[in-house]
């Protein structure tokens, strides 16, 4: 039995350091693909050679081509171009929208057992897109969304109450964006709900902060977005499905009837293993939080109805 083999598409910043932690997990093999010629192949070589320094003995390709992914036992995509100063939101959704069109149908010719994490923006509408060229279940086409913004919120609670990161557990539900509906019921430190820890203003502050996380750091960076922990959620997901971890985090899937959301893609707590997203996991929630979360599927849909329009 051979490593399961990994495809990432896009070998920008998120796609070169996904490709990256794979490679140092040491159980993969990884196929890194991007339509700049020589960039997918530096990166590959690069990693491979970080190989003998870290410990790991990943074979790591890279190519401008798909026949190398044939097989893959997952994708992640990470294609697409970032949204640039007077871009309209519509541009953005119709480069992104045609590029995530053409990589789905290029992998699942391929590989039709594959199972596929987007992370390209706007991420609920492009599962929206993958969905509907690939013809796959939904249990196997998923967005990375919901992983990188609990780790957002917990890293501010944890810097806030000076425990480690991975002692805090939190749950972000939603779109990803403006839209996002963090559980802060559900937010724990050390099984302790973090109500018991600190005042309802900063976990307010906390839960604004998240909602912008992505933006601050474009703000701080200027020329570029955030890579280190997206890649890092990316590959959270990849490890619980190749190793039927059934571990319950939140990712974007299709909704038909859970949390009373009908026929939208959106944020929810699902239970990842070897199947893909297996099961949605359903949280009690306050009419609030309900309330935050139609909202979000509301805003989803709008977003899915005007890719339809200009896909059309």
């Amino acid at each position: 039995m051979g490593r399961p083999k990994i495809t990432v598409v896009g070998a920008g910043n998120v796609g070169g350091t996904t490709a990256q932690r794979l490679a140092e997990k040491d159980g993969y093999e990884v196929v890194l693909v991007d339509i700049v010629e020589g960039v997918p192949q530096g990166k590959a070589l690069d990693i491979t050679q970080a190989g003998p320094v870290c410990g790991y003995g990943t074979r790591v390709v890279g190519t401008n081509g798909y026949d190398e992914t044939a097989g893959s036992s997952v994708a992640v995509i990470t294609s697409g171009i970032p949204r640039k100063p007077g871009m309209s939101r519509d541009e953005l959704l119709t480069t992104n929208a045609k590029i995530v069109k053409s990589v789905v149908s290029e992998l699942v010719s391929r590989s039709p057992n594959v199972i596929l994490i987007l992370v390209t923006n706007p991420l609920d509408a492009m599962v929206h897109v993958a969905r509907r060229v690939s013809g796959l279940p939904k249990s196997r086409v998923l967005g990375m969304a919901g992983v990188l913004d609990s780790a957002r919120m917990r890293s501010f609670i944890a810097a806030e109450l000076n425990v480690p990161g991975p002692d805090v557990d939190a749950m972000v539900l939603g779109g990803h964006g403006d839209t996002m509906v963090p559980l802060p019921r559900y937010t724990t430190v050390k099984g302790k709900p973090v109500s018991e820890l600190m005042s309802k203003e900063r976990l307010d502050g906390i839960v604004e902060r998240t909602r912008e996380g992505g933006a601050e750091i474009v703000g701080l960076l200027k020329t570029g977005s955030a890579f280190y922990a997206p890649s890092a959620s990316a590959v959270d997901m990849v490890e619980a499905i190749v190793k039927d971890q059934k571990r319950v985090l939140p990712c974007a899937v299709l909704c038909e009837g859970e949390y009373g959301l009908k026929d939208v893609v959106v944020g929810v707590p699902v239970k990842l293993g070897r199947g893909g997203a297996e099961q949605v996991v359903e949280y009690e929630l306050t009419a609030e939080e309900q309330a935050g979360l139609v909202n979000s599927a509301r805003a989803v849909r709008e977003l899915c109805a005007t890719v339809d329009r200009l896909m059309a």
